[in-house]
């Protein structure tokens, strides 16, 4: 019953001990409770409980009973650091046991071996338990040791030998009542699935797994750990790192098991390197390696030691001994026949790289990049990362280009296996490496053309198609239902100065809940996206001309297209550029408000060294037609239309130059429809738009109680122009849940995502709504970013606070531009044009921005 109901399991052993028992049913009771503290309590009240079972199973001389309580008492012990007495406990069980009750310890010693790291031994464990379980058939047991015998397949990357044992047992289990079990058994099935490379399949086994347990009231500390490892395979470590920090809290105030602490420890630092916190992943794997050390788990050791020596890489430290130690940690891992392997030899390879030492380097990058002919995805990434090196290291220019190419193809793949926007951005990550390279060997020994397709090959990839959209999901529909509510009450008491942190924390859990379900989506797109094309590029161009501005080792290279050719300049350094838009943009919303005028002498020196440090000399080539900009994600809140050169002409930005190109070649729906949208608790309250009402006649406009998201996203599916006036709120912490704000809460851009096609050109008349979040190599999340893929050929918005009385007659402007045949980015010029001569109008104008093509 202890696996079956836990806590009921628990409450009767306890009523047993209170009955005064027999020997033999205390010492049942005492391991009931024993096992209910090993796994989810205190470690120490399961050792005291588990003695006194193995006490009175000696004084019942049952030796039966003996063995099954030391096989218990055994795992604990393993727990709890004591490897040596786990291990003589379980060798006693198993002396001591016969028949049936010996194969249950076996399976139990297998178990331990597994939380050790010995999988040879725990195999041959399971392989001696499995037959005789099944000739007594005991369907839960055999179950147990199929679950745990596919596990450890996994551990040794045998997914094909692991599917087919999780479907063995999972047909025992279906036929048992064992609900902790069954929950385990999901949680395995999803270890599973992630490491066949489906994430999204893995997200939602766990999640499944976790509402388990969470009925049956037992803390899943092992289902954090996979978790974790997923997060992270998915470009989440911030969330990885938060959730193995949660548990190990969780599990430090329960004095639970030590052998889980050391591998949440280790799950941990692997998180913190990627989320930017490379001390903390030295201190996280540096106290998991002694754990793990002490409590004589060498399989384990050698990949905190992994994680360690590459996250003092990371912080800097460059040394023979460094190389050494990945070179001997590689070996450990080989032996145990660890997947791990190649990252620890691809590491030493890079060590060796940055000492100068290429012979050296090349004997482990030549062990590492064995990987990249088979195994899961990500596994010959790693080794397609290390056969670039080789070739970089051999000065093989076209060697690089070649391996980046079968790596990166490799990761589109894989992306495209993910159905959720923020899952196939952030994925990209992980062929960051492959891309830098590509473009380091494309800058020394290539022209700029090449460059430019090297840069557009790994540049806003999640936009290349759709995501997948959410099907029609009761419970996810329900869910963002009820966050709207949340949330508009929230915001609504806000707005009365009350504090609402009930409203807050429910509006937390519903995000949770919605990003839940997303990220369990699987793509449905056959294959990546089209192959970008520099030739079909300048012709579209036409007499307009493209900057791509590409970073190679932190400078910034200006790739400028037009008149059938591509040309390169040299501008600033990436950092500095950064730091410099962000003193533009401070001084451009100071500028939009009363009293900023003072400033503008400070700020038009600023505007022209960003336009310095981003452009160079390119400055002095950009032609007079119009001008698209693509910039990397990090500079993407760079306001272009206050750089002197650019102030007075027609400008559009674009993700991506094949962003661009799909924009462009995007027709306008055939009905023509126009949608005007009013929110609530505008300044101005929306007043441009019942004039823009006069001016196309007769569109449909929502207002009021009218303008209630249901509603607005049926009318601007396949609208040929929206126009939307409300409140924008950018969420740096979760870009997708950046809103517009309708009558009934917030239109956020999940929302947006369900659309069939989102409207032709979109206007946004409020603030921040032109901001993103950088994420993966160079993609960006946001509104804007998440209506391109799905029809959207434009839009105007905002990558900055506004003055809401100057956007109304910037907004006429612009709808009258339209109105006379111009594109969104032309109309834009001409409305900037027409505004009035004073620093507030002004620095509305500059603050909107045209992306796209249309």
């Amino acid at each position: 019953m202890v696996f079956a109901a836990p806590n009921e399991a628990l409450t009767r052993a306890r009523a047993v001990l209170d009955a005064d028992p027999s020997p033999v049913h205390a010492s049942v009771a005492h391991q009931v409770i024993g096992i209910w503290q090993r796994d989810w309590g205190d470690l120490r009240l399961a050792l005291r409980h588990l003695r006194r079972a193995r006490d009175c199973a000696a004084r019942a001389e049952r030796a039966d009973r003996e063995a099954d309580v030391l096989a218990t008492l055994g795992v604990a012990l393993v727990h709890a650091g004591r490897t040596r007495q786990g291990l003589a406990a379980l060798e006693r069980g198993v002396e001591r046991g016969s028949g049936h009750v010996r194969a249950q310890v076996l399976f139990r010693r297998a178990y331990a071996r597994w939380v050790l790291g010995r999988h040879s031994e725990a195999l041959e464990d399971v392989r001696r338990a499995i037959p005789v379980l099944r000739q007594e058939n005991d369907v839960i047991w055999t179950a147990r040791a199929l679950t745990l015998r596919a596990t450890v397949h996994l551990a040794l990357g045998a997914v094909e030998r692991a599917d087919a044992d999780f479907t063995a047992a999972e047909a025992l289990w279906d036929t048992t009542g064992q609900e902790h079990d069954k929950a385990d058994a999901v949680e395995s099935r999803g270890l599973a699935a992630f490491r066949a490379g489906d994430v999204p399949a893995a997200l939602r086994l766990l999640d499944e797994a976790e509402r388990r347990y969470a009925a049956l009231g037992t803390p899943p500390f092992m289902l954090s750990v996979r978790r974790c490892e997923v997060l992270l395979a998915a470009g989440l470590a911030p969330e990885a790192l938060a959730e193995a920090d949660a548990a190990i809290r969780v599990l430090d105030g329960i004095g639970g098991q030590p052998t889980r602490k050391a591998e949440l420890l280790l799950v941990a630092a692997r998180a913190a390197r990627p989320a930017g916190h490379p001390q903390t992943a030295i201190e996280r794997a540096g106290l998991a390696v002694r754990l793990f050390a002490a409590q004589r788990r060498p399989w384990w050791e050698a990949h905190a030691r992994l994680v360690l020596i590459e996250a003092r890489f990371t912080a800097g430290a460059v040394s023979g001994r460094l190389v050494a130690d990945a070179a001997r940690v590689a070996e450990r891992l080989a032996s145990f026949g660890a997947p791990a392997a190649p990252e620890a030899s691809l590491l030493a390879g890079r060590i060796a790289l940055a000492l100068g030492r290429p012979r050296e380097a090349e004997r482990h990058l030549a062990l590492a990049a064995r990987s990249r002919q088979g195994g899961p995805p990500l596994a010959r990434i790693t080794g397609w990362a290390a056969q670039a090196l080789r070739a970089q290291a051999a000065g093989s220019g076209r060697g690089v280009l070649q391996a980046c190419r079968s790596g990166l193809a490799v990761l589109d793949a894989y992306r495209m296996t993910l159905g959720a926007s923020e899952l196939r951005a952030r994925a990209t990550e992980q062929g960051a490496e492959l891309a830098a390279l590509a473009q380091r060997a494309s800058l020394a020994s290539g022209g700029p053309r090449r460059l430019l397709e090297w840069s557009e090959r790994w540049r806003a990839t999640a936009l290349s198609a759709p995501p997948t959209r959410p099907p029609a999901d009761p419970e996810l529909l329900s869910r963002m239902t009820a966050f709207r509510e949340i949330a508009a009450r929230a915001e609504e008491a806000r707005g009365e100065g009350r504090a609402v942190p009930a409203l807050e924390r429910e509006q937390r859990r519903l995000e949770r809940e919605i990003r839940s379900r997303t990220l369990h989506l699987r793509g449905d797109a056959p294959g990546g996206a089209d192959r970008f094309d520099t030739g079909r590029l300048l012709e579209r161009l036409g007499e307009g001309r493209l900057v791509e501005l590409a970073v190679v080792d932190g400078r910034v290279h200006v790739l400028l297209a037009g008149q059938g050719r591509v040309r390169r300049f040299t501008a600033g350094l990436l950092a500095e550029a950064e730091a410099e838009a962000e003193h533009v943009q401070a001084g451009l919303r100071r500028l939009a408000h009363p009293g900023g005028a003072a400033r503008l002498p400070v700020l038009l020196a600023a505007w022209r060294r960003l336009e310095e440090l981003l452009l160079g000399e390119a400055v002095r080539h950009l032609g007079s037609g119009p001008l698209v900009v693509v910039p990397p994600g990090r500079l993407h809140r760079v306001p272009w239309a206050v750089l002197p050169s650019l102030r007075e002409r027609v400008v559009s930005v674009s993700p991506s130059a094949s962003s661009w190109l799909r924009a462009a070649g995007t027709a306008p729906p055939a009905d023509g429809r126009h949608v005007l949208v009013r929110g609530p608790g505008l300044a101005t309250g929306g007043a441009e738009v019942p004039e823009l009402a006069g001016q196309y006649g007769t569109p449909t406009l929502l207002e009021g109680g009218g303008a209630r998201v249901p509603r607005v996203l049926a009318e601007l599916d396949g609208a040929a122009l929206a126009h939307i006036a409300a409140h924008g709120t950018f969420r740096a912490d979760s870009p997708l849940f950046s809103s517009l704000r309708m009558a009934d809460g917030p239109l956020i851009v999940h929302d947006f995502e369900r659309l069939a096609r989102s409207p032709y050109r979109i206007i946004l008349s409020c603030c921040d709504t032109a901001r993103f979040a950088s994420v993966g190599a160079d993609e960006l999340l946001g509104l804007v970013t998440a209506l391109l893929p799905l029809g959207t050929a434009g839009v105007v918005a905002a990558s900055a606070p506004v003055n809401d009385a100057a956007v109304v007659p910037l907004m006429l402007a612009l709808h009258k531009g339209l109105g006379a045949g111009l594109s969104l980015s032309e109309a834009l010029r001409d409305a900037r044009a027409a505004l009035p001569d004073d620093p507030v109008h002004q620095a509305t104008g500059w603050s909107f921005t045209a992306f796209g093509a249309a």
